[in-house]
């Protein structure tokens, strides 16, 4: 059996087992499971009116980029990757993986509905700004063409394209651009600012760590099983994708800081996502790209990119729930 393919009925069965780490990732979804009016905001809207123009123009910034971006994920998820996966553990975590899309977008819809905010204004801007509108397209560019009828996923060139589309969607855009948001976001924490919107960012984070995971073995597992595809022409084009990738969140963060905040900076926070760039490269078993150093060490009290690392080895337990405990109980003595 493959791991991408057209799914036959065979495929519809979760026993045997031949992807036991989509069905682990599934059980830690489920254990992590969160609902965003579990957080008050009270205290954040009190920190709102003490906060400069420019500290919440930032957070206003973001909030257009993330409300939108949670759903394009959903639909690249529903459109680009699904249809294409044979595994029912596959299927299993994605749907999981969907509805944690549509949370977040909820929550952060939550944040702009208790906040004093121009909630129109901060819905076209995804639409308006340049920048912002780019990093859509990217991601739009590499889903159109797995929409595309003439697309075979079982050539080459169509087992090609998947790939490319989950380097834009998965490891790019929830990887790298993500992670710089979530930088930003904590930034207010660490000032002792928007704590609980804070928190609401930390469960964000603990489930788009699964997300990275499960796509990263996506990626991972489908070059293993397709030994054509491992060409340095192909590599070298991975890595074009995930340098060009950078270089639109660079200028997005030029309009994010028209003057800095917070002691942040474009070039601050365009350095993280440099070193966060390097560690997704790496993961893929390519060579870093940008060789800087992580400014924002104080990230790993709440992530740690290199918990990322070697999850074929180890799983990340910093947050995890034995979600499946019945089933140690109900399971017969040896």
């Amino acid at each position: 059996m493959a791991l991408i393919g057209k799914a036959s009925p065979e495929d519809y069965n979760l026993h045997p087992s031949l992807y036991p780490w989509a069905r682990k990732l599934y059980d830690q979804a489920i254990a992590n499971t969160w609902y965003p009016h579990e957080i008050p905001l009270k205290e954040d809207l009190e920190d709102w009116a003490t906060m400069t123009e420019d500290e919440k123009y930032a957070v206003e910034f973001v909030l257009a980029f993330f409300n939108p971006a949670e759903l394009i994920v959903n639909r690249v998820l529903a459109l680009g990757v699904y249809p294409y996966l044979k595994s029912a553990e596959c299927h299993l975590y994605l749907a999981k993986q969907m509805w944690e899309e549509a949370n977040h977008c909820v929550a952060f819809e939550y944040v702009l509905e208790t906040l004093p905010v121009d909630r129109s204004k901060i819905y076209e801007t995804h639409i308006e700004k340049p920048s912002m509108k780019a990093k859509e397209d990217f991601v739009n560019t590499y889903l159109k063409r797995m929409t595309e009828e003439t697309l075979d996923i079982t050539t080459v060139a169509g087992k090609k394209d998947f790939i490319r589309n989950l380097i834009a969607y998965n490891i790019i855009m929830e990887g790298i651009w993500f992670y710089s948001g979530f930088m930003v976001m904590l930034s207010f924490r660490q000032r002792n600012k928007l704590r609980n919107f804070g928190s609401m960012i930390n469960w964000v984070i603990r489930d788009e760590s699964l997300h990275l995971k499960f796509g990263m073995n996506l990626v991972l597992t489908t070059l293993e099983e397709n030994a054509e595809l491992l060409t340095q022409e192909f590599a070298d084009e991975i890595k074009q994708i995930i340098v060009d990738g950078v270089k639109l969140e660079n200028q997005y963060n030029q309009d994010l800081f028209p003057n800095g905040i917070l002691g942040l900076n474009a070039d601050y926070v365009n350095q993280y996502v440099q070193y966060v760039a390097d560690r997704r490269l790496e993961e893929l078993g390519l060579t870093p790209h940008f060789n800087v150093t992580n400014p924002a060490k104080w990230m790993s009290t709440a992530t740690d990119v290199y918990e990322l690392v070697n999850f074929f080895e180890a799983q990340n337990t910093n947050y995890e729930v034995n979600a499946r405990a019945h089933d140690t109980k109900s399971e017969p003595a040896a």
